[in-house]
């Protein structure tokens, strides 16, 4: 890599940035499932954990050519060939993603076949294929197969008579060619393996065989009477994104209920094949679903290791992370409103309790004879969610109820679709939120009347969803208050988020799209003219992803400046760290683990009294622009220097994690000088259960 030398800017000049400064973002996102690969590999990783670190790589993979390849597909197609911020052309992108993406999958699917496999059967867990099986466990398979395999399994053939079928996006097919014997014509057919079917039959005990080998030794019964010459797996990825327009859209649910139809049937972005397939057939396919090579995936068998998400479920407590139990940071026989009318409380999952916490809060406004009015958002939530329930309840109890319901979360719109339905018939007041924006912000609003006769504003503002499935998986943050001026800013935040109002100006509150990115650029900018007085100064920023260019160059301008920059990043990172004249005063770390690491922290300053945010916004143009986003400022004391102490954490040197270099490699630190394990920070807040002491 070479990035043109930037010497220091004088106070008050423009910093001239080189054109190479941005990392590309594709690449970025393909190193980020990297590292998940890593901890696949880690032997100090108990073994099933590691095989969900295969089911979560592959997975993300998935979501990637959906989505991300979708989109530059797209962009081609519709002509707009213009460069990306990294300077390559979308079809020079593909091709340079399509090397990296292929050199992962094949690291992937060696992990899976010489590392985890073989370690598996040293624990008794086996995945085998259908040729080690042995002859009692065919029979049982062959029984299996007919009573509740073969009802189920449409065969589709290939001939003047019949088109080639539609391959659904992510199924799992079989490519079977016939011969009949009579008249010597062979003809192609396809078999989709179920989705509704286990991935992996058990055949006993924690011994488990792909259920395409299951089919593929009994196609007999598919096409009797003819010869099988061969078969083949084979798994075809689509364009899934969906594209709205809501400004000509008269009724937003009904347009999106028939965009999710025509997702089924996006344009192919990868085609992964076994290796064994001959090239006959493979020609067919890439003639059919019409496929360039560089989307040509060649694996060793068994494709789809997502399914490997049931072996890693296994009650096997020895070769799993030890289970904890979440700290309650409320009593149950307290009174969760008078205690917040007391302190705030910082809630940090799942260290903390969701279902004592967050559940609580809104069961207990839904159960309050003195609460008048529950607002809240609803971004993604569980399929049998408690909220939604309790939400329904305040409304049959005659209370006002209003949801802002984001039915165009990608990949929940069907499960958003169903909870918005089910909230207005249950009669709460449902909106869909701002013309043209996604609601991502993460609030909740309780009104309640008070012995006094005076009305009070409840809060709960967090970083992560109202989703107490994902909530005991991702760590997150969030704030339960009574401040009355926060209070006064959620009311204020609802009305416009249901109505038509402008108003932009909060107290406690950072919103997107119209203060957020100005809010920590103005920030940025201050602790630069700090540095330059002589004053402490610190920026420390913990996110999923950065990749907007204006923050991103506002902290290059803030290192060059002089002012430290600490960056814990989990996901994808364009910035480059370390660069002489550019960037040698940021670093950037990443850390992954048993948890989804998913809370925003903003920190500026340095010393005693830095200002702290936390909020639902990562740092992407999309929440700056196109997104509801909420950061609330941290007031207390206490639970400042708690969260300041998570990032000196996680930036240590003796904690394990990854650090990014200016060249976009990403190198793993998790070892001492000595061979000793550094710190991990999620099993170091496991054990100290040091987060019950963080309100006030």
């Amino acid at each position: 890599m070479s990035v043109e030398i930037v010497p220091p800017i004088p106070e008050g000049h423009d910093l001239p940035l080189p054109q190479d400064r941005f990392l590309n973002r594709e690449e970025s996102w393909l190193h980020f499932n990297e590292r998940v690969l890593e901890l696949a590999e880690d032997p100090d990783v108990p073994l099933l954990e590691r095989v969900r670190f295969l089911a979560i790589f592959a997975s993300n993979l998935d979501e990637f050519f959906r989505v991300r390849v979708a989109g530059l597909k797209r962009r081609m197609a519709t002509g707009l060939l213009l460069r990306t911020k990294s300077g390559m052309k979308p079809r020079e992108e593909l091709a340079k993603i399509a090397e990296i993406a292929a050199d992962l999958a094949r690291r992937h699917a060696a992990i899976y076949h010489k590392q985890i496999c073989p370690q598996l059967t040293g624990v008794g867990i086996d995945i085998v294929r259908w040729d080690d099986l042995s002859r009692d466990e065919r029979t049982a398979m062959r029984k299996l197969f007919r009573e509740r395999i073969r009802p189920v399994l449409t065969p589709l053939a290939v001939d003047p008579a019949h088109p080639f079928p539609y391959i659904s996006g992510l199924s799992l097919n079989l490519a079977v060619t016939v011969r009949n014997p009579t008249t010597g014509n062979t003809v192609f057919a396809r078999v989709k393996v179920p989705s509704q079917l286990p991935r992996f039959v058990a055949v006993a005990k924690d011994r488990f065989v792909p259920m395409e080998d299951v089919i593929s030794a009994h196609l007999g019964q598919l096409f009797k009477g003819m010869e099988i010459v061969e078969h083949h797996v084979f798994r075809v990825t689509r364009n899934e994104d969906l594209e709205v327009d809501e400004d000509v859209t008269e009724n937003l649910m009904k347009a999106l209920e028939k965009e999710l139809l025509k997702r089924r049937f996006g344009l192919p972005v990868r085609l992964e094949v076994e290796d064994t397939i001959t090239p006959e057939v493979l020609e067919l396919l890439v003639d059919e679903l019409d496929v360039s090579d560089f989307e040509i995936y060649r694996l060793p068998g068994p494709l789809d290791l997502s399914g490997l998400h049931a072996i890693a479920d296994l009650e096997r407590g020895e070769l799993s992370f030890p289970p904890f139990v979440p700290a309650e940071t409320v009593h149950a026989e307290d009174d969760l409103f008078a205690t917040l009318r007391e302190r705030d409380i910082l809630l940090h999952h799942p260290y903390d309790s969701f279902a004592t916490s967050v559940q609580r809060f809104i069961e207990d406004a839904a159960a309050d004879p003195n609460v008048i009015a529950i607002k809240q958002t609803l971004y993604r939530t569980s399929g049998d969610s408690p909220i939604v329930d309790a939400l329904i309840d305040a409304a049959e109890a005659g209370k006002q109820v209003v949801v802002v319901v984001e039915i165009k979360a990608r990949f929940d719109e069907h499960a958003n679709i169903k909870w918005a339905r089910k909230l207005e018939k249950a009669g709460c007041h449902v909106v869909y939120g701002v013309l043209g924006l996604k609601t991502h912000a993460k609030l909740a609003l309780v009104v309640r009347q008070e012995a006094s006769g005076e009305l009070r504003q409840y809060c709960h503002i967090g970083t992560g969803n109202y989703n107490p499935k994902t909530a005991r998986q991702y760590e997150d943050f969030g704030l339960l208050t009574a401040d009355p001026l926060l209070g006064e800013d959620l009311t204020d935040l609802f009305i416009h988020l249901t109505g038509y109002s402008l108003h932009s100006a909060y107290r406690r509150l950072l919103v997107a799209p119209h203060a957020l990115r100005d809010g920590l650029l103005t920030r940025i900018d201050r602790e630069i003219a700090h540095h330059r007085a002589g004053r402490p100064a610190h920026i420390r920023i913990k996110a999923n992803s950065l990749v907007d260019e204006p923050l991103i160059d506002a902290l290059y301008k803030a290192s060059n400046a002089g002012v430290p920059v600490d960056l814990i990043v989990r996901g994808v990172c364009t910035l480059r760290p370390g660069v002489p004249g550019l960037s040698e005063n940021i670093r950037v770390r990443s850390i992954l683990g048993r948890f989804l690491e998913h809370s925003r922290i903003f920190e500026f300053g340095g010393g005693r009294r830095p200002e702290i945010w936390i909020g639902s916004a990562d740092l992407m143009r999309r929440n700056f622009e196109r997104r509801v986003e909420a950061l609330v400022k941290v007031s207390s004391a206490r639970q400042r220097a708690y969260l300041s102490e998570m990032l000196d954490l996680a930036m240590a040197d003796t904690t394990s994690s990854w650090w990014l270099d200016g060249d976009g490699t990403w190198v793993r630190h998790h070892t001492g000088e000595n061979g000793e394990p550094l710190l991990d920070l999620q099993s170091h807040l496991i054990g100290s259960r040091r987060w019950r002491s963080i309100d006030d």
